[in-house]
């Protein structure tokens, strides 16, 4: 028998020694020093970025740069870590990974049991996971709420479960926290529910029994009594105290108090507001029975609205033509290019649309969508069809959807829209007719409750159209003074027909000749007098104590509102930006805000925005852009990238183009064939408005004086010099280089703004003339010597 040697205990020791690492009570205490301020940086990094990362959102990724200008709390540091969490990463949710290493750091610090931090990680981790993705629900009110990988994980789980299986997904997630972490059962929240109503009930009781003790004591008569020799000085004194009137009667010192009735009290305040109430009724119930209510037709009240027969149909008839061969083809294709791919099919059937067809299947039991849905690219090959999409599954139908092409598409006429029931019964503020959906059916939807609209596509798809059917519904329902158009077309030539309306439809800025904006300082004077316009209306609706444009003209219409105290009638404005890209390119900072700002607030005092794009990227289509809108309509674009740009889904890219589009208010998409309305269609439509009784002029906005200064000429004025003039020049001293792009970067501005600096700077002598391609040379060496110039200058004029 073999004997097994033991180690030795040197051996065991010297290995014991090996796997055992401990810190020693000097370095506990640095690295928990370490960490806990390297904490304390991460949640100052992270709460500064939320309010600063617009700010800086140029500068990320440019660490190697130190002379880098920032409004984070920590300088470049700040943002780009607050950038790589907080946007990159989990969003509001990333605070759990600063405060988690302040507490390893506290832990270390004061040598703590680090046995419950695995713990404090594990969950900490799981938490912050969870809040990211639940913040992803609502991308249109932050989108730093939830960060990149927060609303992609959403995102996916969306794609795979649908709202509500991600919904029950996150719910199921939250009871596994609280019954695991914080050992929540039913009978703790029962518990916690019965004395909560039990605190609430005898309060309640408490109450009342205070309440109704004093209405007692206030409902008994005043006992006064005072002796025979007091003077009146004392009673008047002894009396003073007491709200109510009383008498008071002397008696002698030994008699019984007697019990005198005090009179009633009334609160002469509260009932001369109740008066003035009923005599401010009153007085407009009579105005509205002698005069009727206020009409804002009144002073065009002979306009007629443009006929139907002003637009063209393109349908030889009013159905769609049904190839019966080809809709037995395709059935035929679809089912067996899926019998290929063993996926077998229960049912199909066809609704055909004006330029697409809708095949709806039931697979059989088993059968997963997924399967289906990987087979978009197969299905097209076997139809020779492009622009297949399929819709897996079609909300509401428990049915999967194959969008087919027509082989022969029908045109859809603004005309057989307008004059369709569904429009001209149409009960809304802002109805506008888009065309027909893929069950024929018209679609129409309300600009005032969209409440913007943002529209994207590849040139030549339909944008174009798409305005023009916009505003065709809107002057074929609204009357002049109740809706007033504010028209940027940057192409000069995309809207120049509706010139002709000026004075009926559209809104400008007062001393401006022509009412549809091409300047892009005209763009942004006019975005910003719009601002202005929308305070105005804010303070309006606050004094006349409503809530929405729609109840301030009820109350306004029955003359419940006084004019001479500023009230008017408010029509609806309606603001239409074509090319919305070639704004950003020139304009930048200066365009954006304001129209942010408008897409935040305007909405409940009636000016609603339009935007339109041919270019999607994420530098046109910023965050702060589609966080607002809502509503969008993507035309054909050339890749799923656009595509999500614009819908936050794929789609747009499968389309066949020539008005075929996608419509999504936040929920399902649905595919519209936009109405067609032609150039010659819009020329008869304003001229037979533009012909008619107009206003005297346009609706004039409120005049806005710009921050910016003098104009393109090197006149060294010093009072029109733009209010940025100083800190400019103060930049490209410390640079030593003078370009305009700088100003644009440093100071944030648009290119025509830093170019005027730039030349009033060149007035100055503080930079040289225009050298091509090269940065104009600095003739100011240092900051001093800028100073004494500038002072110099001063001094001069």
């Amino acid at each position: 028998m073999v004997k097994k040697n033991k180690p030795s205990t040197k051996t065991t020791t010297k290995s014991r020694e090996k796997i055992n690492f401990t810190l020693s009570k000097q370095q506990n205490i640095i690295w928990g020093g370490f960490l806990f301020l390297l904490g304390i940086a991460l949640i100052l990094s992270f709460v500064s970025y939320f309010f600063s990362w617009q700010a800086d959102q140029s500068i990320v990724g440019e660490l190697a740069t130190r002379k880098l200008e920032t409004k984070n709390w920590l300088n470049t540091f700040g943002a780009n870590i607050g950038d790589f969490f907080v946007y990159k990463g989990f969003g509001i949710a990333s605070l759990i990974i600063a405060f988690l290493i302040t507490l390893t750091g506290a832990f270390y610090f004061l040598s703590y049991n680090k046995t419950k931090l695995l713990k404090f990680w594990f969950w900490g981790s799981l938490v912050m996971i969870w809040i990211s993705i639940f913040f992803g629900f609502f991308p249109t009110v932050n989108p730093l709420f939830s960060g990149v990988i927060g609303f992609e994980i959403n995102d996916l789980l969306q794609d795979y479960l649908g709202l509500i299986g991600a919904v029950l997904v996150m719910t199921f997630l939250l009871i596994v926290y609280l019954v695991l972490r914080l050992k929540l059962t039913p009978e703790h929240i029962a518990s916690a529910f019965k004395s909560t109503k039990k605190e609430i009930a005898d309060d309640f009781t408490s109450e009342n029994n205070h309440t109704n003790t004093s209405e007692t004591l206030s409902e008994k008569p005043l006992n006064v009594s005072v002796p025979l020799d007091t003077t009146s000085e004392e009673i008047e004194l002894a009396t003073s105290v007491i709200e109510k009137p009383e008498n008071v009667i002397k008696t002698p010192k030994e008699d019984i108090p007697l019990i005198i009735e005090s009179e009633e009290s009334i609160d002469i305040e509260v009932e001369k507001v109740v008066e003035e109430k009923e005599i401010s009724k009153n007085l407009s119930d009579k105005l509205v029975e002698n005069f009727g209510e206020f009409d804002p037709k009144l002073e065009l009240s002979k306009y007629k609205f443009p006929t139907i027969e002003l637009l063209k149909d393109y349908s030889t008839n009013t159905g769609i033509t049904i190839n019966q061969e080809e809709l037995e083809e395709n059935k035929n294709k679809i089912v067996k290019t899926l019998n290929n791919y063993k996926i077998g099919i229960a049912s199909i059937k066809a609704t055909v649309g004006p330029t697409v067809t809708l095949y709806e299947i039931v697979p059989e039991a088993g059968i997963r969508i997924s399967k289906i849905k990987n087979l978009e690219d197969d299905i097209a090959l076997s139809l020779s069809a492009l622009g297949i999409r399929i819709i897996a599954p079609i909300p509401g139908r428990g049915t999967i959807g194959i969008e087919v092409p027509n082989k022969n598409p029908s045109i859809v006429s603004m005309r057989s829209v307008i004059a369709s029931p569904k429009f001209q019964n149409a009960e809304m503020e802002l109805p506008i007719a888009f065309g027909k959906t893929i069950s024929n059916e018209t679609f129409v939807v309300d600009l005032a409750k969209m409440p913007h609209l943002l529209m994207a596509g590849a040139t030549g798809q339909g944008k174009s159209v798409g305005l023009n059917a916009i505003l065709t519904s809107l002057l074929y329902k609204k009357h002049p003074a109740e809706v007033k158009f504010v028209l940027v077309d940057p192409k000069k030539v995309e809207l120049t027909l509706f010139n002709k309306i000026e004075r009926h439809f559209l809104a400008k800025l007062p001393d401006t000749e022509e009412a549809i904006i091409t300047d892009t300082n005209k763009v942004v004077n006019t975005l910003n007098s719009l601002c202005i316009e929308m305070d105005d209306r804010y303070d309006l609706l606050k004094n006349a104590y409503v809530r929405n444009i729609k109840e301030y003209n009820t109350k306004f219409k029955t003359r419940k509102l006084n004019p001479e105290e500023g009230h008017r009638f408010l029509p609806y404005i309606v603001l239409v930006i074509d090319e919305f890209a070639d704004l950003i390119m020139t304009a930048g900072k200066e365009v954006e805000m304001p129209i942010a700002r408008l897409a935040q607030l305007a909405r409940a005092i009636g000016i609603h925005l339009i935007v339109a794009t041919q270019r999607p990227s994420v530098n046109v289509i910023t965050g702060i852009i589609k966080a607002n809108f809502p509503a969008r309509i993507a035309f054909r674009v050339t890749s799923k990238i656009d595509s999500r740009t614009i819908l936050d889904s794929s789609g747009a890219d499968q389309l066949i183009g020539r008005g075929d589009m996608l419509y999504t208010q936040g929920n399902e998409l649905i595919r519209i064939q936009c109405a067609f309305v032609d150039t010659p269609e819009v020329a008869d439509m304003t001229d037979y408005i533009g012909s008619q009784k107009a206003y005297p002029d346009a609706y004039l906005l409120p005049e806005y004086v710009g921050e910016e200064g003098g104009g393109t000429n090197l006149d060294n004025n010093l009072s029109e010099r733009d209010k940025l003039f100083r800190e400019a020049a103060e930049v490209l001293v410390i640079a030593q280089q003078g370009s305009t792009s700088l100003l644009q970067r440093k100071l944030k501005l648009g290119y025509n703004r830093a170019g005027r600096i730039i030349d009033q700077l060149e007035a100055s002598g503080i930079v040289g003339p225009f050298e091509g391609s090269k940065a104009r040379q600095v003739l100011v060496p240092t900051l001093e010597a800028l100073n004494q110039h500038l002072e110099n200058e001063y001094n001069e004029d």
